[in-house]
């Protein structure tokens, strides 16, 4: 594939999120192999930013680049419908610090690149292709690059409360970028907003640009572009702060609950392998480090043997106790759900309801056991949870309920990622399933 510039200049002027400045944006075309250059023409001598992981600055609700004295608020829309659209080489002439921020989705920028026509050049257009998994988290959040002989974008997106939890995978191409991720909008949580106006942020914020989540309303200008616009959205910062990688790459990437300091950290992660590759330092193979205490031959567990095999901890155990191992590839486990969850105070005063990302958490972390028992694995490894996938929520679980989780393991793949099947019973009938996929690591990495 040839790489692409643009072939005319254009423009468009609004304001932006962050700083509430007035602000024209002008893409130019730019020569083969010069790459994404931000260019503050309002400041002495026009400097030029390039945005790299290198020189990532700020990540409080959205991407900052800065080098030197200049700096570029907010640059994972504009990135994103660049990189959404295939466009490899073009100058962004800025007069302030921040792109406009428009409707709040990459929608406008996409029809800007259009009227601009990207167009292909004479060099081949240079990627990263990923040899083994990268993966970088903090909390209950998580990123996982995959190999892939494409691109592609597996998202789990979720608040605190499990209210809003939405899923989905698409590969990525300039045609579905432009159809079904460009026109997501950004959104927030309505507590959020008067702590982020004391650091200084969303001064240029509105109902113009922005959903508002307020409970279990969402508050807009006009409705939801998609069902799930909230988690589109999501992946729609992650392919604009990819970017920061420094150069196209082929990976499935998995997110649970992604956010931009967790993205600029897969770029980083990502830039330098790519960095590593161009010294020609070859990557370390590690080897699994067998363990004798994961025993085939268990066909239960107490909590003490699930402690052991879990990472997990106080308030995060989401499972008491191993019933049955029925066959390698399946067991049962037990989750005794009681007042005393910490949980309950705020999900929902007056009906107390488990949240439902806790039912998928409880199903994770069972086939987590199914699949550390079933490889063998040291006592470092870490199953690490990536994705759900055809989640369903069926009834609701409440304080007395005994939920019964039925793990099965579906596909392993070079002893490294893994698929399976779940379901939460209560009595006889299910609350809930859904399809989970796991990567084991060691968690001394």
């Amino acid at each position: 594939m040839k790489q692409r510039s643009i072939l005319r200049e254009v423009s468009i002027k609004g304001k932006s999120l962050h700083t509430g400045e007035e602000v024209q944006l002008t893409l130019k075309p730019a020569p083969v192999d010069s790459g994404i250059v931000f260019k503050r023409v309002d400041l002495m001598g026009k400097p030029e930013l390039r945005p790299l992981a290198d020189f990532v600055d700020d990540l409080v609700r959205s991407t900052t680049i800065a080098d030197g004295h200049a700096k570029v608020h907010t640059v994972e829309h504009v990135l994103s419908a660049l990189n959404g659209c295939g466009v490899d080489n073009v100058i962004i002439e800025m007069d302030a610090s921040e792109p406009p921020i428009i409707d709040g989705s990459a929608k406008h920028f996409v029809n800007l690149v259009q009227e601009a026509e990207p167009a292909e050049q004479e060099a081949e257009r240079k990627y990263y292709i990923l040899e083994e998994p990268i993966s970088v988290t903090k909390g209950g959040s998580s990123l996982i690059a995959l190999p892939y002989d494409g691109f592609r974008i597996t998202c789990t997106s979720t608040d605190d409360r499990g209210i809003h939890t939405q899923h989905l995978s698409l590969d990525v191409d300039p045609e579905t970028y432009i159809a079904q991720i460009a026109p997501a909008r950004t959104f927030t949580i309505y507590e959020d907003i008067e702590e982020l106006l004391k650091l200084g942020k969303i001064k240029g914020g509105s109902l113009d640009s922005a959903i508002v989540i307020k409970g279990d309303k969402i508050i807009s200008k006009e409705p939801l572009r998609f069902e799930d616009e909230f988690v589109r959205h999501k992946m729609l910062d992650i392919i604009g702060d990819i970017v920061l990688a420094g150069m196209p790459i082929k990976a499935h990437i998995v997110a649970v609950r992604p956010g931009h300091a967790l993205n600029a950290e897969l770029s980083k992660a990502l830039r330098k392998k790519i960095l590593e590759k161009a010294k020609g330092v070859k990557p370390k193979n590690k080897a699994p480090v067998p363990v004798e205490s994961i025993e085939d031959s268990e066909s239960s567990m107490d909590i003490r043997r699930v402690l052991d095999l879990l990472p997990h901890r106080y308030p995060f155990v989401m499972i008491d106790r191993i019933l049955e191992v029925t066959s390698d590839d399946e067991l049962v486990a037990l989750k005794n759900v009681t007042i005393n969850e910490p949980y309950f105070q705020g999900h929902y005063p007056g009906r107390p309801v488990m949240p439902g990302v806790l039912q998928i958490e409880a199903m994770a972390q069972a086939a987590g056991i199914l699949l550390l028992r079933r490889l063998d694995y040291g006592d470092s490894t870490i199953a690490f949870f990536m994705s759900a996938d055809k989640v369903k929520f069926r009834q609701a679980v409440e304080p007395g309920d005994a939920l019964r989780i039925r793990a099965k393991i579906t596909k392993i793949r070079g002893n490294k990622i893994a698929t399976a099947t779940a379901e939460c019973k209560v009595g006889n009938k299910v609350v809930s399933n859904a399809e989970l996929m796991f990567m084991l690591v060691d968690a001394n990495d």
